[in-house]
């Protein structure tokens, strides 16, 4: 059994893939203008939410100025603002917004995590940076003793979960990425539901609109009450 606290140090302290290291830092000591006046985090991010969670979401990678500023997943930028208002709206998050990580923001049954903790130069992980962040995202998912519902938020996190989450794959199905799909992997398992990635590319050009996504959580409350669904 994996430990959240031990892992949270493992990633903090990770300097494996020399090209994300060099800029996660290059963008926490240059800045934003907005944020000139903010110390970054600057280091990998570790996942957050309740420990006893029986929800595990899995993103792609920390945003340049948004969680390799704060510290914390999906805290700080456009796709956060819309992830959070959805988990409130839902009722798996204690408050609609959070900008920092010393925040009352609190989840409720629900774990963030994400592919890759360092953020990518133009959000775009490398194959072999990928594989190299893996490790993490099991042991965080193994650490908990009742997940029901794997959620992947994109399609990078969705080959991502199935790599190493769901490696054996799918029973009777064909895992192909698509918006408000659910997958059952099969006995004792837990459901995988598929959704575009909140971010400001989908958000704002109504690829995923907000009834779009609180659809999503819909299903996920349903996932976690219901025996089968079709």
């Amino acid at each position: 059994m994996y430990n959240l606290e031990n892992i949270r140090n493992q990633v903090i302290q990770c300097r494996t893939c020399s090209r994300l290291v060099n800029w996660r830092e290059t963008v926490a000591a240059v800045r934003r203008r907005e944020f000139k006046d903010q110390e970054y985090w600057g280091k990998p991010v570790p996942g957050f939410g309740d420990p006893d969670a029986r929800v595990f979401v899995v993103g792609l990678a920390p945003g340049a100025h948004g969680s390799n500023r704060t510290g914390r997943m999906f805290t700080g930028d456009a796709s956060g603002v819309f992830l959070y208002r959805a988990l409130f709206e839902a009722g798996f998050a204690n408050l609609p917004t959070s900008t920092r990580a010393d925040d009352l923001l609190e989840l409720k049954d629900l774990y963030i995590s994400a592919i890759c903790r360092c953020v990518p130069p133009d959000n775009k992980p490398t194959s072999e940076e990928i594989l190299s962040c893996l490790p993490f995202l099991v042991q965080e998912f193994l650490s908990f003793q009742q997940i029901k519902v794997v959620v992947a938020l994109g399609k990078i996190a969705f080959d991502g979960v199935l790599k190493s989450i769901f490696p054996s794959g799918l029973t009777n199905q064909k895992p192909v990425f698509g918006h408000g799909k659910i997958f059952t992997p099969g006995l004792n398992h837990p459901y995988l539901v598929s959704s575009y990635h909140p971010s400001r590319q989908n958000t704002q050009t109504g690829r995923l609109t907000k009834e779009m996504f609180s659809e999503i959580w819909s299903l996920v409350k349903s996932c976690l009450t219901d025996n089968e669904v079709s």
